[in-house]
């Protein structure tokens, strides 16, 4: 039960990582239809967004945090499969990812965020492997699975909140 627990979890996680890279959370198509444009950085750590006449690293340091989970639950979910070929299918979910933002022109396609991802997946797998030394299977996973699951009804809390009260105005 566990197992189809944890499989669920992680299913949900890339469909929200999907919406979040691909669709920039908005329910609205038309939305980024409209923003329509195509740009391609191949320069890493070349762009970072300027704010009030300063660098803002923001961009970078989340999408390292937002790939930390996958590197997890790839881990709860596929312990059999080694750390290399993890870090792979994390490095080609943000390579499609990114070149699908450059085929439909919907974003930005910028290295630095393929890096980043890759950065927060690494991580990710590494605080499990070390974490597995310190704590048995069963318990990091439940751990895991336990914070999954309340990072998710946050997240649908709060990013359901500020739809409503956006609608409601």
């Amino acid at each position: 039960m566990q197992k189809a627990l944890s499989r669920t979890l992680l299913v949900v996680y890339v469909g929200m990582l999907i919406w979040l890279v691909l669709f920039k959370l908005t329910f609205h198509i038309s939305t980024i239809l409209a923003h329509q444009h195509r740009t391609l950085n191949l320069i890493p750590f070349a762009a970072p967004s300027m704010v009030d006449g300063r660098m803002n690293y923001g961009e970078m340091v989340l999408n390292c945090l937002f790939f930390i989970p996958f590197g997890l639950l790839l881990s709860v979910n596929f312990k059999k499969v080694g750390f290399w070929p993890k870090l792979a299918v994390i490095g080609a979910f943000s390579f499609t990812a990114e070149l699908i933002q450059y085929v439909f022109a919907i974003g930005v396609t910028d290295i630095t965020d393929l890096l980043m991802n890759t950065l927060g997946g690494f991580i990710g797998l590494t605080l499990y492997s070390l974490s597995n030394r310190f704590v048995k299977d069963a318990p990091l996973d439940r751990f895991i699975f336990s914070m999954g699951i309340l990072l998710f009804v946050l997240f649908i809390a709060l990013h359901g909140s500020h739809f409503f009260l956006r609608h409601s105005v």
